[in-house]
């Protein structure tokens, strides 16, 4: 059973940073694909930034174009864990951020940041970044 726990998100001033945390991913196992997705109300909630760690170690990201050099995403296969890293916030970043996780699968759509193609989600953790 994977049941996704987000948290880290908080209030923060332009310019600056934040962690955020997803937690008790089932096992991450080598054919799990990740993901990060945020959601402003009265928008669709969009992709920004994928994982998946093959079962050679090659680790696999995908990244909106938003977030390309401004966040990183990340794994820790022993914690179970997800994390992003968000920097150089905007006010435009504010929303809430969910992990999911697609069905493990060794073909799982690694690159995906399409909603649509996971099946386990968070219940988010709200980013409000203040100028």
């Amino acid at each position: 059973q994977v049941k996704l726990v987000e948290s880290g998100g908080g209030s923060v001033q332009a310019g600056g940073s934040l962690k955020l945390s997803c937690n008790n991913v089932g096992t991450i196992q080598t054919s799990y694909c990740t993901a990060w997705f945020r959601q402003v109300p009265g928008k669709e909630r969009e992709g920004v930034a994928a994982m998946t760690t093959s079962f050679s170690g090659q680790m696999n990201r995908e990244y909106a174009a938003f977030a390309k050099g401004r966040f990183i995403i990340s794994q820790d296969k022993v914690k179970n864990s997800l994390y992003l890293d968000l920097g150089s916030l905007e006010p435009d970043d504010t929303a809430m951020y969910y992990c999911a996780v697609q069905l493990p699968s060794p073909t799982c759509r690694w690159w995906s940041l399409t909603p649509g193609d996971y099946h386990f989600w968070g219940q988010g953790t709200q980013v409000t970044v203040f100028s």
